[in-house]
């Protein structure tokens, strides 16, 4: 090779790194901007828990204040605030209604996903139009119905409508299908048909942890959903019992409450009712990081 060649190819391969450390270099500041426009509302939530009433009606800041234990102390003992919140109540009921329903969610989707895309039957592709048709519609259009069939089963006042309802999930279907489209071979269902497995067994055995990534995201999102949730319990749950109501309904009756009014307080019961969430999103998240090997097949 020529020493012209030998500079031309230099050139060409430094403005190749140039170019792909200057993508490289655009991509981390604009992620670093995405992730501080994403934590910056929580950040802000923590901060006002530890400022008092005062200092938050006075303007935002960025460095925590001294009134925490304040605030906390008002949170579990003024008797104002009990009146319309109580944590161990609230996390009770929403921790009872979230954990089952995001089982059921994930649970019988992805054996619907699995039913859909392992075997073939006439109506196959019909009632996966049907199950995605169904996405279409929204709660609030169907709400009337649903509380006046609830009510004629006497189940208002109840978890059971909460939780049941969960089973069916179109928009996790759809995701749990094309997951197993691009990830979940058919041949290996055949090998464990081969070997003597039940289909029920394929499924739990063999079908679940290879689907773990795609487990993992929706039920991050279905207890996010769930906890959440604030127009189908405040519908249900129409007693004014305070044990008997969720987290979100009692942090919207201490927003509209004219007895309690202290924004630092507020402020920290609604960051109490975020932590669930945190706990959640960290405890599934590397189950996501740790199934996407599990679920690579080489034919």
């Amino acid at each position: 090779m020529s020493d012209n060649m030998k500079d031309v190819y230099g050139k060409a391969k430094d403005n190749y790194s140039f170019k792909i450390k200057l993508k490289s270099g655009i991509l981390v500041v604009w992620f670093i901007i995405l992730t501080i426009i994403c934590l910056l509302p929580i950040y802000i939530l923590v901060i006002n828990a530890t400022r008092s009433h005062t200092d938050i009606a006075n303007g935002l800041s960025f460095i925590p204040s001294n009134y925490l234990k304040k605030n906390w102390d008002k949170v579990f003992t003024d008797p104002g605030f009990k009146l319309c919140y109580s944590a161990l109540h609230g996390y009770k009921n929403s921790l009872i209604i979230t954990i089952c329903s995001t089982f059921l969610t994930v649970f019988f989707s992805a054996l619907t996903a699995y039913g859909i895309h392992v075997y073939d039957f006439k109506l196959k592709e019909i009632s996966y139009t049907v199950i995605l048709l169904v996405m279409m519609v929204p709660m609030q259009v169907t709400s009337a119905g649903f509380i006046a069939f609830m009510s004629d089963l006497k189940l208002t006042n109840t978890y059971w409508p909460l939780i049941i309802p969960s089973v069916a999930a179109p928009g996790v279907v759809y995701f749990m299908r094309s997951y197993m489209k691009s990830s979940f071979p058919l041949d290996i269902v055949e090998a464990a048909r081969i070997d003597g497995c039940g289909e029920f067994r394929t499924f739990i055995s063999i079908a679940i942890p290879m689907m773990k990534p795609a487990i993992a995201v929706q039920a991050i999102f279905a207890f996010i959903a769930s906890w959440n949730n604030f127009y189908t319990p405040n519908m249900i749950l129409i007693s004014v019992d305070l044990k008997q109501k969720t987290l979100p309904m009692m942090v919207s009756a201490l927003q509209s409450s004219d007895k309690f009014n202290d924004y630092g307080a507020i402020y920290l019961a609604i960051a109490l009712a975020i932590i669930p969430i945190i706990i959640a999103y960290v405890f599934l998240s590397r189950f996501i990081i740790a199934g996407v090997a599990l679920g690579g097949v080489k034919e």
